[in-house]
This record gives C-alpha cells, sequence and structure tokens, in this order.
C-alpha cells in the first residue's frame, strides 16, 4: 500500500465535483428511493 503525501491527500480534499457528481446528489435528495422500490419490487 502506498502512503499518500499531504499535497496529496490536500488535493483530494478540495476536488472540484463535476456536473454529474452534482446533480446525482441532487436526484439522491430528491427521489424518495424507499417508496419507489416498495412499488416496483414486487414485479
Amino acid at each position: 500500500m502506498k502512503q499518500t503525501s499531504f499535497s496529496q491527500s490536500e488535493f483530494e480534499r478540495k476536488k472540484r465535483r463535476t456536473r454529474r457528481e452534482v446533480f446525482l446528489a441532487e436526484i439522491e435528495q430528491i427521489i424518495p428511493w424507499e417508496e419507489l422500490l416498495a412499488v416496483v419490487e414486487p414485479h
């Protein structure tokens, strides 16, 4: 296992979020997943 340097760990924390990541985070908050799964699961 490689040890990460301080600069690498700092860079990883400040990584810019992509539009895809932002979109998926928004969808995760909006969609009522439990209710959707309850409807779909029997099929």
